[in-house]
């Protein structure tokens, strides 16, 4: 398949991951908008969130707390969000032949609440594969840039629990923790250097998406990444 050619039978899933101020909203509409114009059926949605349940649960997770959040909490709570997300919105539109851009997904468990809180990696793939039913991306795009650099480009007023009540130690241990999660799986992922230009960013974004449009299994075969889409 090649840009601008027929959408597969099941539709594509991106994620697009990374620290805090990497530019996952700004690259998202980017790749929403391009994929638009080469006549690929896509939408956008957001972790968590996304759904009326998990934008309510996204309010509990971000807005400022007076007491820590115990990290097991977290990992749950992010997974409710994304097992109503996948069954509502994500699924449905794959089993449609629609692409989907989901700016989060089930690495940034394992990256916040794995490397940078240190619950064990195992006990959140397990907590993973019941929200997610093992449905895994096609395409997971790591804008990855040092943790200094994305804290600093943070307004005040989009400030969440992340940036003002975690250290800098723990945002180091979260983009390391992306970084292994790459270097594990190096046919999903696509690390980005998100430090460069916005321009320079999307053209490697795009380069990325491109290879997945051209790639030999863009058929619909339903074994394409992993586990695929249950009916």
């Amino acid at each position: 398949m090649t840009p601008g050619s027929e959408a597969p039978t099941r539709g594509w899933f991106i994620t697009i991951e990374g620290p805090e101020g990497s530019g996952k909203t700004t690259q998202a509409a980017r790749l929403l908008a391009y994929l638009d114009g080469l006549g690929t059926r896509a939408i956008g949605t957001r972790e968590p969130g996304g759904t009326a349940l998990g934008e309510r649960i996204r309010d509990l997770l971000l807005e400022i707390a007076e007491r820590a959040h115990d990290p097991l909490a977290d990992a749950l709570l992010f997974n409710a969000a994304r097992r109503q997300l996948v069954e509502e919105v994500i699924r449905p539109a794959l089993l449609a032949g629609t692409t989907v851009v989901c700016a989060r997904f089930a690495d940034s468990t394992l990256a916040y609440q794995g490397h940078g809180s240190g619950l064990p990696l195992d006990d959140l793939r397990a907590l993973e594969r019941v929200a997610t039913g093992g449905l895994r991306p096609d395409l997971t795009i790591l804008l990855d840039l040092p943790p200094e650099v994305g804290l600093r480009r943070k307004a005040p007023d989009d400030r969440t629990r992340f940036e003002l009540a975690f250290d800098l130690d723990f945002h180091r241990r979260v983009r390391d923790g992306f970084v292994a999660l790459a270097a594990a799986e190096p046919d999903r992922f696509a690390v980005v250097d998100a430090a460069s230009g916005v321009g320079a960013v999307w053209g490697a974004v795009r380069g990325a998406v491109d290879r997945l449009l051209a790639s030999p299994g863009a058929g619909g075969e339903p074994e394409r990444a992993g586990e695929r889409i249950q009916r």
